[in-house]
């Protein structure tokens, strides 16, 4: 039986879910591998916690599935999962405390959201204009 680790990351209205299995070492997003995925600005912020640990998807296949938000929500999605994975993959204390060290936001999904629209206005704050003093 060959070990298989399910992991998610969110940011805004991405969603992205990674599986991890033993391989040799190859990332695909969406079925794309990593080297030609989307913007350059994207291809370093979703490779970080790979840097951060060199060697640590060496034997791990990793495929994720990515969808809504724009490209850099799904990257730092993207980001969030491939972590998780590592982290629980490796089941190292030292490698998620490095990651927190770094930045929090590799292991821990930011729930920020856009604010509501509210009546009287165009947007969450932005209300019309008087023109009647």
């Amino acid at each position: 039986m060959s070990k298989v680790i399910n992991t998610s990351g969110k940011k805004k209205t991405a969603i992205a879910r990674a599986t991890f299995k033993e391989g040799n070492g190859r990332i695909r997003i969406n079925s794309i591998p990593l080297e030609i995925y989307s913007t350059e600005i994207a291809r370093m912020k979703i490779s970080e916690p790979i840097l951060l640990f060199p060697g640590s998807t060496d034997d791990v296949d990793v495929t994720v599935d990515v969808s809504g938000g724009g490209y850099m929500g799904q990257a730092e999605a993207v980001r969030t999962a491939i972590a998780r994975g590592i982290v629980n993959w490796h089941n190292d204390p030292r490698v998620k405390d490095a990651y927190l060290e770094y930045d929090r936001t590799l292991l821990v999904n930011d729930s920020r959201q856009k604010e509501a629209k509210k009546p009287h206005g165009r947007g969450a704050r932005k209300k019309f204009q008087k023109s009647y003093r």
